[in-house]
């Protein structure tokens, strides 16, 4: 039974006592450490247990921001400062579980922004609406990013300096432990977990999906637009790492001091660069990503999948139909959009995997007008995100129930200027944190379509929450969505009106083959 009264908000943990607040028809805890700070020598080593702390913390405001450059797609708030010490997570309780004594099943989110740029406390992700709507428990996170998060420094190590890699899914596994051990007092079900998240986040999901660290700290899997491929060998990231280096005017000798002398924000000033130089000299590679390490990964996770080896746990996995448009509109060369850059991609995966020769030629006359810009955004899109996707749900559906989904709604401003349903567009959809009206802080639907949305919204959180809470994602849909297998390849299409399709797009798809493209 909930430790936490409708009078009090509080809620004792493990490390000692929170205090939360009301938010609509929910509670709501923020900025509660689920690790130790990471910083000193805990910089670029794995998380510790959180600190104790005596009486009662209020957890009213959001944590610290992961270090990271400042951009103008993800202004940071005001009152929200970036720190190193950035390990918290924000909770959203339905407000009948302070009465009902009901365990409710819980929905950890981890945001995207290319392992690089991000935070919980984005007001996207307010947990509020899904919360309340979809009677499911609701928790966000903050994660190490970019230099102290998803670079690979081991090989610039020695035994007294020490590098760990893959910081940032061990902060999420952290967090994942955390869940299964104060959860309760917040009415939550620990046996109920479900993992999900978008872009890197949706990465991050099929990574710890294959991860043997993971096991049994979730129980349900989404990932919305995971690009599942984009993990690498020791190799490749020792030299994506040693490329950063260069950047930063680090000798590759002193690294392993120079490091952790250096702030944090000193270590993310060179991020911005370090993205284009790596997009630009291996289009294709992404300049933060996973490391396969032989602990937290010990393999590449579409291998994992395709051995069964993956946590054998439902999974709902999709992309959107104009992913690549958002990176055209933002002029970042992170994913290649034109025939010179996707050329150098296949031939370098080519030079890598021989059996991969002669493959550039028969996917890209399957994209009409190739090498039009409008069709070269399709052939990245496909690279990136949906085929990864695609090879994941046809593996995973042979051993544990998956559903596909496809994500095409977009209100007509966003089809007038080439967005469409581009990447990440459908997260205010997923978390109910649509405009309740146009406005000009809010201009995407000034060519209307905003009732339509709120429609669109009001399904897709009733089918993500009736997975988290049964593993089934129909609720009370009257719209059967089937189960995807690697046959009839069924997917739900999420539009003004939805509808299932079998295989859509399939005569791309078979162009594409099953030899998974992707940099070792």
């Amino acid at each position: 039974m909930s430790a936490f009264t409708d009078d009090n908000l509080i809620v004792e943990t493990r490390e000692g006592k929170v205090r939360g607040a009301r938010a609509g028809n929910t509670y709501r805890w923020l900025g509660i450490p689920y690790a130790a700070p990471p910083v000193g020598e805990l910089r670029y080593r794995a998380p510790q247990p959180p600190l104790k702390w005596n009486g009662v913390r209020d957890a009213l405001e959001f944590g610290s921001v992961a270090p990271q450059e400042a951009t103008k797609l993800i202004p940071i708030p005001a009152g929200l400062k970036i720190d190193e010490d950035c390990l918290s997570l924000n909770v959203w309780v339905p407000k009948a579980a302070a009465t009902d004594g009901r365990k409710r099943p819980v929905m950890l989110w981890v945001h995207g922004g290319a392992y690089f740029i991000g935070f919980s406390a984005q007001p996207v992700y307010n947990g509020q609406a899904l919360a309340d709507q979809g009677d499911v428990i609701v928790v966000t996170i903050n994660y190490r990013l970019g230099a102290v998060g998803f670079l690979d420094f081991r090989s610039f190590g020695d035994d007294k300096h020490v590098f760990e890699a893959n910081l940032g899914l061990r902060d999420i596994i952290a967090a994942l432990q955390w869940v299964q051990s104060n959860i309760e007092g917040f009415g939550g079900d620990r046996d109920q977990v479900t993992l999900f998240g978008e872009s890197a986040g949706g990465g991050c999901v099929t990574t710890l999906m294959a991860s043997p660290k993971a096991k049994g700290l979730f129980h349900r899997a989404i990932a919305e637009s995971s690009p599942a491929t984009s993990v690498y060998g020791p190799e490749r990231t020792a030299m994506i790492a040693g490329a950063y280096l260069d950047l930063m005017g680090i000798d590759r000798a002193e690294a392993k001091t120079k490091l952790r002398e250096l702030s944090a924000f000193e270590l993310a000033s060179k991020t911005t660069d370090h993205l284009d130089y790596v997009a630009t000299t291996w289009p294709g590679l992404v300049a933060f990503a996973p490391a396969i390490d032989g602990d937290i990964i010990t393999d590449y996770p579409v291998n994992i999948f395709r051995a069964g080896q993956q946590m054998r746990i439902p999974l709902i996995i999709g992309t959107n139909r104009d992913e690549a448009a958002l990176f055209k509109l933002m002029k970042s060369p992170l994913m290649p959009i034109t025939g010179e850059s996707l050329h150098k991609m296949f031939a370098a995966v080519a030079t890598e995997n021989p059996s991969f020769a002669g493959a550039e030629g028969r996917i890209t006359g399957a994209y009409p007008g190739y090498p039009k810009q409008s069709a070269c955004m399709k052939v990245s899109r496909d690279a990136g995100f949906r085929m990864p996707c695609t090879w994941v749900a046809a593996a995973h559906s042979r051993v544990a129930p998956t559903w596909m989904y496809r994500f095409d709604q977009a209100p007509p401003l966003f089809r007038v200027i080439g967005i469409g349903a581009s990447h990440g567009t459908e997260l205010p959809y997923v978390f109910g944190t649509l405009p309740v009206k146009v406005t000009k802080k809010n201009p995407g639907f000034l060519m209307g379509g905003l009732p339509t949305a709120h429609k669109v919204s009001a399904r897709m959180q009733a089918r993500w929450a009736a997975f988290g809470r049964t593993g089934h994602p129909d609720g009370d849909s009257s719209l059967v969505w089937p189960n995807y297998n690697g046959d009839a390849r069924a997917t739900l299409l999420i539009n003004a009106s939805d509808s299932v399709a079998n295989d859509p797009d399939g005569k791309v798809r078979q162009a594409w083959g099953e030899e998974i493209l992707g940099f070792k």
